[in-house]
């Protein structure tokens, strides 16, 4: 009996690791596209190769610049810093990791949401509210992360960082839903300003759905699963 517990904990150890291997695979592509787009944005204008410009918007810019580049390096540290054997092995590269996190976070978030006070988005009003909740969600859950794990409280740290860990994956399905509905549909619903009955549905769909998903997982978890976490 200790033999069979022993070998499922290593079974799922191991489907732990492949997975957050596979799944960093699989968002490198959407990561060296948003640390390139947010250093040309930082660096030079991008009216000439961008639909989000049209002259020089500083402001702007560099709030979508640091959205893209803190966007992509928290996307690629969420895979490793979820994984249980990181935080028991070494706790402290755990929390600086952490704390890298949260604190992008907040920089995504921030950035994200002055470019939509400051520039507005390519799908008017709709798109503004859903990106702006979405940033304002990120914001909230990054700052009850670091505030529950300063406070003592790791259960409940452990629940939020798996709500921001959902939500900073959100960029990169937002993309994986369009890349998917394209491939089935041909596009159906949705046009190049973002203005479609999809396109209504996805600025809301690439994170409630799967918020709403954590906290059934969350309600429904043991105590012993919540720990895992």
């Amino acid at each position: 009996m200790i033999e069979q517990s022993v070998s499922k904990r290593r079974r799922t150890r191991i489907l732990a690791i492949a997975g957050a291997v596979v799944f960093g695979l699989a968002v490198v592509p959407f990561i060296l596209y948003a640390a390139a787009f947010g250093w040309r944005s930082l660096t030079g204008d991008l009216g000439s190769e961008s639909y989000l410009f049209a002259g020089r918007a500083p402001v702007a810019e560099t709030g979508l610049s640091l959205h893209m580049l803190a966007g992509a390096a928290i996307t690629l540290a969420v895979p490793l810093q979820i994984l249980p054997p990181l935080r028991r092995r070494w706790p402290a590269l755990h929390r600086w990791t952490g704390r890298g996190i949260v604190t992008l976070g907040l920089v995504a978030a921030l950035g994200g949401l002055v470019f939509i006070g400051t520039r507005g988005t390519i799908g008017g009003p709709v798109m503004d509210a859903g990106f702006a909740i979405y940033g304002l969600l990120l914001g909230l859950a990054a700052i009850m992360a670091i505030s529950r794990a300063r406070a003592g409280e790791f259960a409940a740290h452990r629940r939020w960082a798996l709500r921001l860990a959902v939500l900073i994956l959100g960029s990169w399905l937002f993309r994986v839903h369009y890349v998917l509905w394209y491939a089935v549909t041909g596009g159906l619903w949705s046009n190049e300003g973002l203005t479609g009955p999809f396109d209504r549905v996805q600025v809301f769909a690439f994170y409630l759905p799967y918020l709403v998903l954590v906290e059934v997982y969350l309600r429904r978890a043991t105590p012993r699963a919540a720990h895992v976490l």
